[in-house]
C-alpha cells in the first residue's frame, strides 16, 4: 500500500513491437541512422497519446532484437501507468503507434503485433486485472537511467517540434531524415580501433577488431548456460552489465531460452561500449570461463576438417 507514502510510485515494463508486414522490420529501421529519429518520434508521440502527456512515461532504452523492437518504459506516477494500461488494453496504443509510424516513415500502413512484459510476467494474459498489472510493473524497478542516445533523440525531437511550431510547417518523414545518428549496435568494421590494436591468443597475434554480427550469433549459439559467467567477466569493465542487469536479462528472456539470453547480454555490451566492444575483451572473458573452443571458433582457428 502506498497511502501516505512520500516515496514516488515508480515502475518499469517492456513493450515488444513487431511489424507483421514482411517488408517492414522495425529493428532494422531503428538501426538505420536515417530512420531511427522517425521511429523514435512515432514511439514518443504514441506513448504521449496513451497517457495524455509527453512526460507520462519515459523511454529508458530501445533494444533491437530481430525482428522485435523492445522499448524499456519507466512510469513515475500510478495514474499515468493506469492510463497507459487502459490504452494498451483497448488497442488505442497499438492504433496510435501504427498511425504515427505511418506518418513518420511516410509509408502506407505499418501493421503491428504488441506484447507487454514486466520482469517474467506477461501482462497481456492479465490485462483485465488492472491492479495486478500495476503491481507487476511497480515491482520492477528501472535498472538504468535513459541511454545517452535516448537523451539525444529527445533533445532533437524537442528542437524539431519547436522549429515546427514556430514555422507552422507540417513535418513528415523527410524532416526526420535530416537528424543523423550513428547506427547501432555494430560499429563499422573499418572504424578506428582503441589503443590495443592487436592481441595474443595461444601464441598467435590477432587484429583487435570490433565484435561483428557473425561473432554475436556464434557466441549466442554456442555459449549455452555459461553466458552469465561470461557476462560477469565482462561486467568488470562494463558498467552496463553491472548487477542486477545480468539476472534481470535472465528473467526477462527466460521464455526465449539460452540463445536469446546470451544474445541480449552481448548486445548490452556492444551497445554500451561502442568501438571499445572488441573481440579481445570477449576472448579474455571466454578464456576466464574455460570456453577456449568457442574463442577459437570466433577467431577462425577451427579448420575445415573440424566441420567434416
Amino acid at each position: 500500500k502506498m497511502a501516505g507514502s512520500s516515496a514516488p510510485w515508480i515502475g518499469s515494463a517492456y513493450l515488444f513491437l513487431q511489424s507483421t508486414c514482411k517488408t517492414i522490420t522495425l529493428s532494422s529501421l531503428y538501426e538505420s541512422s536515417q530512420k531511427k529519429p522517425c521511429v523514435f518520434k512515432a514511439l514518443k508521440m504514441a506513448l504521449a497519446d496513451s497517457t495524455g502527456s509527453m512526460n507520462g512515461v519515459d523511454m529508458l532504452k530501445v533494444h533491437c532484437s530481430h525482428p522485435h523492437l523492445i522499448v524499456q518504459l519507466k512510469f513515475c506516477k500510478r495514474e499515468n501507468c493506469r492510463r497507459f494500461l487502459r490504452s494498451y488494453r483497448e488497442g488505442a496504443l497499438q492504433k496510435s503507434l501504427q498511425s504515427h509510424l505511418q506518418l513518420s516513415l511516410a509509408t502506407t500502413t505499418v501493421p503491428l503485433e504488441v506484447e507487454l512484459k514486466a520482469g517474467s510476467e506477461h501482462l497481456d494474459k492479465m490485462l483485465k486485472d488492472e491492479d495486478r498489472c500495476l503491481e507487476c510493473i511497480y515491482r520492477e524497478k528501472p535498472d538504468r537511467l535513459p541511454d545517452e542516445e535516448i537523451t539525444e533523440l529527445e533533445e532533437h525531437l524537442k528542437s524539431l517540434m519547436l522549429h515546427q511550431s514556430t514555422n507552422n510547417n507540417n513535418v513528415a518523414g523527410k524532416d526526420c531524415s535530416s537528424l543523423k545518428f550513428p547506427s547501432l549496435p555494430y560499429p563499422p568494421q573499418g572504424s578506428s580501433l582503441p589503443p590495443q590494436v592487436t592481441f595474443i591468443f595461444q601464441g598467435q597475434q590477432f587484429d583487435n577488431r570490433t565484435i561483428t554480427p557473425d561473432d554475436h550469433q556464434k557466441f549466442a549459439k554456442s555459449v549455452s548456460k555459461k553466458w552469465k559467467q561470461v557476462g560477469r567477466s565482462l561486467q568488470k569493465s562494463c558498467r552496463a552489465l553491472r548487477d542486477p542487469v545480468i539476472d534481470n536479462l535472465a528473467l526477462e528472456y527466460d521464455r526465449e531460452g539460452l540463445y536469446e539470453q546470451a544474445y541480449q547480454m552481448l548486445l548490452r555490451f556492444i551497445q554500451s561500449e561502442g568501438k571499445k566492444a572488441t573481440i579481445a575483451r570477449l576472448i579474455t572473458a571466454l578464456e576466464e570461463n574455460g570456453l577456449v573452443s568457442l574463442a577459437e571458433e570466433l577467431l577462425g582457428l577451427h579448420s575445415n576438417e573440424d566441420c567434416s
